[in-house]
């Protein structure tokens, strides 16, 4: 396959992460970084040794050949960016939140749609490899057809240090880390039809909510319950490991801290350990995240050189991001909330 040319739109908290995994990549090279902060473009362009350097977009666009653009930008200019790739038929990979509204996400969709270019967000929680177990077992048919789901994130970390705008919005842990664990129930137990929410703000010097509980039906005919929290001070910080609990027909399947998997089933216990890689740029607790981003970037080109459809494209966000316009929804009338109305 011949070399992919990409570039990096946005030079911030996370995206760094993006461009160490873009480098680890065979068959990729990330040719040209956009920011409009002329210091944060220095600091990313010198450290990965990216001499094309560009604080404006359009300019970016105009003055590149591209295979792909990672747009790694805050939500409220992913439209814009979007639907530049789009007129310029550059296919896009967008930094989650996909959209701040549903209606934005729609028309990023359907803008990448009719100019036939691919459009995959980067909702990488489910690709962290703890989680790609679970789904393994799923797919082995050993506990049988699934009842019952919990995903949970539970933590007392200081997230605001790192990104500090985190404490200043509305809207918080739905909208930051709620909505990863919406996607991996998704991604366990199929679509939802309804969900019905509680949250709650525990820490005064910030804006928004804290701590979010999901109870959720699904298409499948399975029940989940989603609960996030950035107020619960444990014993062992788990950050930022992500739990599950999934109860089958035929037996159980437990992610424990510490990336303990329980599996009892039709053949009996099973323990083993599914702790994710730690890559040499990577450094703990973060790796798990870390690793995440490597598969799914290595996705995004497999599906650029196979022209097949991301697993997490836009299309298919659209309805994690259904999940998080609901939830908060739901969490202002206190009433269940249907998806499919949001969809249409």
């Amino acid at each position: 396959m011949a070399e992919l040319r990409g570039a990096l739109i946005g030079c911030g908290f996370f995206a760094v992460n993006q461009m160490h995994a873009w480098r680890d990549i065979a068959d990729v090279s990330i040719v040209a970084v956009c920011d409009r902060d002329p210091e944060r473009l220095t600091v990313v362009g010198d450290q990965f040794g990216i001499a094309r350097r560009y604080t404006d977009a359009a300019a970016l666009f105009a003055g590149e050949s591209l295979d792909f653009v990672d747009i790694a930008t805050t939500a409220p200019s992913h439209r814009s960016l979007v639907e530049m790739a789009a007129r310029h038929g550059v296919p896009a990979i967008c930094q989650k939140p996909f959209a701040p509204s549903l209606a934005d996400a729609k028309a990023m969709v359907k803008a990448c749609t009719d100019a036939g270019v691919p459009l995959m967000v980067h909702e990488n929680f489910r690709w962290q490899s703890p989680i790609q177990a679970v789904r393994a077992v799923l797919d082995s048919g050993d506990i049988g057809t699934p009842f019952f789901g919990r995903i949970s994130f539970r933590s007392a970390y200081d997230v605001f240090s790192g990104q500090p705008y985190l404490a200043t919005g509305k809207r918080f842990i739905i909208e930051d880390l709620g909505i990863h664990s919406l996607d991996i129930a998704r991604f366990l137990l199929g679509d939802v039809s309804t969900i019905t929410t509680r949250t709650a703000r525990i820490n005064p010097e910030i804006a928004g909510e804290d701590v979010a509980t999901m109870l959720m039906d699904h298409k499948s005919g399975a029940t989940s319950v989603v609960d996030c929290s950035y107020a619960t001070k444990l014993a062992t910080e788990p950050f930022p490991q992500t739990l599950v609990e999934i109860d089958g027909s035929d037996g159980t399947i437990r992610l424990e801290q510490n990336y303990r998997l329980t599996v009892t089933g039709r053949n009996g216990t099973a323990v083993s350990d599914v702790s994710p890689p730690l890559l040499p740029w990577a450094s703990r607790p973060w790796h798990n995240i870390q690793e995440s981003v490597v598969a799914i970037q290595k996705h995004w080109v497999d599906c650029l050189a196979n022209g097949t459809e991301p697993a997490t494209s836009g299309a298919d966000n659209l309805r994690t991001l259904a999940l998080v316009e609901a939830a908060y929804a739901g969490a202002a009338s206190r009433e269940p909330v249907q998806l499919d109305a949001l969809l249409r």
